[in-house]
């Protein structure tokens, strides 16, 4: 991992409600044409939520980390970073594009994750602070804390050959090639910028990243089937467990503090197979500030479709000083919570607000996140 630094100054330290509240759809821009058997926007292979790790030899597994899904892309002297919803992310991390342009490989995909450390652990709210309109910002952020990308699958080689249909081990292997060739052995700036994220097959490994490795940033362990071919936009290879219960929702409304005009919760949706957001419960807790931001941050959104499926009804049953008025939103903001039970369709108790994910589709917000099928306790055991 690179070398720990110091923060640059206290303004960027000073994160706040607002980092990061940005609609994905505001992401969008338009790719370069690139002569690659695999071109943006692709949608890239995801993940299953399983509660605890697979066991058996068909399994590859992975640290799950806590950063941005990049697909990177390079032909000739075009670079294009892109989102796991599909959108444009080079504008944000200039320094990312122009280390791939310095790789010795001309052509090729990679897939991977962009990562910023800061003092000996993973940062995600400076990654949210990348997600802004001032390039000049942008450019000063990259020199201060410049991002690194942990690259895991290998999508076209350096002869520019689709390896969509190769097994996960094929391509691991093609992967770690590819590095060793791609990255000039004296280039130690580059080694610390492009990475080759570890990878193992022993279960044991896995459950001791599971256990001793939160503390740098790692977000749980994913695990993939070996022999399997590239799932583009599918589940059926790949599976996450991550350390805490967390779930990406679309904030689909929300409702007034009871005093100050200012706004007392989020409103929180996921969307069912048929296209539907429900509301599954909602977030609170925010300062006195944060509610200031947050009614600034809403305001273009207001007035939208809100739910269209379940929608919030009247007080709570278990506080009287709640309002049962709610405002609906355009269901474009995307957040993450954390929570402790999901029972009946809905968040059992108020979920935690970690942060804005700008880097998550809408739609990609569904109930699979909080349906989780039970492990297999007989298979767990022998493992351990």
């Amino acid at each position: 991992m690179p070398s720990s630094r110091k923060h640059p100054s206290k303004a960027a330290a000073q994160l706040d409600i607002e980092a990061g509240a940005i609609a994905p759809e505001k992401l969008k821009a338009e790719f370069p044409t690139l002569r690659l058997p695999v071109t943006p926007p692709f949608p890239p292979m995801e993940a299953k939520s399983v509660p605890s790790i697979p066991v058996g030899e068909e399994w590859q597994y992975e640290p799950k980390w806590d950063g941005f899904r990049c697909l990177a892309f390079r032909d000739g002297n075009k670079v294009a970073l892109q989102s796991k919803s599909g959108q444009p992310l080079g504008r944000y991390f200039p320094e990312l594009t122009q280390m791939f342009l310095e790789l010795t490989p001309t052509q090729f995909v990679l897939d991977g994750e962009i990562i910023i450390e800061r003092e000996g652990r993973l940062s995600f709210d400076d990654l949210l602070m990348r997600i802004h309109p001032a390039e000049s910002r942008i450019r000063r952020l990259s020199q201060e804390a410049p991002a690194t990308f942990l690259a895991f699958d290998l999508l076209v080689d350096a002869q520019n050959i689709s390896l969509l249909e190769r097994s996960l081990k094929r391509r691991r292997n093609k992967l770690e090639g590819f590095l060793k060739f791609a990255i000039p052995m004296k280039n130690t700036r580059l080694r610390d910028r492009i990475q080759l994220s570890p990878a193992t097959t022993s279960y044991a490994t896995a459950t001791a990243w599971m256990r001793d490795l939160a503390g740098a940033g790692f977000d749980g362990v994913v695990a993939k089937l070996l022999n399997e071919p590239y799932h583009s936009s599918d589940r059926a290879a790949m599976q996450k467990i991550k350390r805490a219960k967390t779930a990406d929702c679309v904030v689909g409304g929300f409702r007034w503090a009871a005093k100050g005009g200012q706004v007392g919760s989020l409103l929180l949706g996921l969307y069912d197979d048929d296209g539907l957001l429900h509301h599954v419960g909602f977030t609170s807790g925010f300062r006195a500030d944060e509610r200031q931001e947050l009614k600034l941050i809403l305001k273009p959104y207001m007035g939208g479709s809100g739910f269209t499926g379940r929608a919030p009804g009247g007080p709570s049953r278990w506080s009287t000083a709640r309002s049962g008025e709610w405002e609906r939103l355009d269901p474009k903001l995307v957040c993450e919570v954390q929570y402790d039970h999901f029972s009946g369709d809905r968040f059992r108790h108020g979920a935690r607000f970690l942060r804005w994910r700008p880097d998550k589709a809408p739609a990609k917000c569904a109930f699979d996140q909080v349906r989780i099928a039970p492990a297999n306790f007989t298979e767990v055991m022998k493992a351990a």
